[in-house]
């Protein structure tokens, strides 16, 4: 089975995770949520594959996000919008 790596980033002035970076050939994808995104790296997926005689295919996603910690900031606030 094949595997391919799709890397994902959370934008926070736009609130969507996408994808940064992915080994799947014209993979450009979006989601309000991280479970979003999962589906819709899956579908986008499945679509750009198909014809192509892939078959099936693992996807590993690497996300990337930070988060601020420290005094006086709430961290329930920051971390409620990188889920």
């Amino acid at each position: 089975m094949r595997v391919a790596v799709v890397k994902a980033a959370y934008d926070d002035d736009a609130g969507v995770w996408y994808v940064e970076h992915s080994d799947v050939e014209g993979l450009h994808v979006e989601g309000d949520t991280f479970e979003a995104f999962r589906r819709n790296v899956a579908d986008a997926a499945t679509d750009l594959l198909e014809g192509g005689g892939a078959g099936e295919i693992h996807i590993e996603i690497i996300a990337h996000a930070s988060v601020r910690a420290g005094a006086g900031v709430n961290a329930d606030l920051l971390v409620s919008d990188n889920e």
